[in-house]
């Protein structure tokens, strides 16, 4: 089985179809949410037999849904226009990486897709927390932490993020 959850990043960031993405495996899901920006949603894919068995439990657990129509509108909707935006979440995902690993106390221990996964010295993790959020930037800000970029940051957002804990540091 596959967890696609992020899988139309990794496809966009490869240039892998999606269909030879999925081909060595048996069954795979795929998630319109993370990514897509659908407001929930996932497609369970395999053979006709695992997708009968599926249906079969997911009745079983309570799983289902009424009227889930509006929700498989979103999904397409998002699967059909959302998916060449993905480059731009990459694009602003790499730029951030860059401004973080200029700073000093932040060390950016890996950059993939559309995320930056950093280490902020401990001194500074309450501290810049708290800079950051009197600047109306929230985020939940650990020692190891991981930056997700998604549909609803621009290119601004990012370079204010950037500006902002760069005068924190410059203090």
């Amino acid at each position: 089985h596959l967890d696609g959850a992020r899988l139309f990043n990794a496809m966009v960031a490869t240039g892998t179809t999606l269909e030879a993405m999925c081909q060595p495996f048996d069954s795979v899901s795929l998630c319109f949410s993370k990514g897509l920006g659908a407001p929930i949603g996932s497609a369970l894919v395999g053979s006709h037999a695992f997708i009968d068995k599926a249906r079969r439990w997911r009745k079983v657990v309570g799983g289902g849904m009424r009227q889930a129509g509006i929700i498989a509108a979103a999904c397409q909707y998002a699967l059909e226009h959302h998916v060449a935006d993905l480059e731009k979440d990459h694009r602003r995902a790499a730029r951030l990486g860059e401004g973080l690993s200029a700073l000093p106390g932040i060390t950016v221990t890996s950059q993939a897709t559309n995320m930056v996964f950093a280490e902020v010295e401990h001194a500074h993790v309450a501290p810049l927390a708290a800079w950051l959020k009197e600047h109306d930037i929230l985020l939940d800000l650990v020692y190891a932490t991981r930056f997700v970029v998604h549909r609803d940051i621009d290119d601004a957002d990012i370079e204010r993020v950037i500006e902002v804990m760069q005068a924190y540091f410059k203090r």
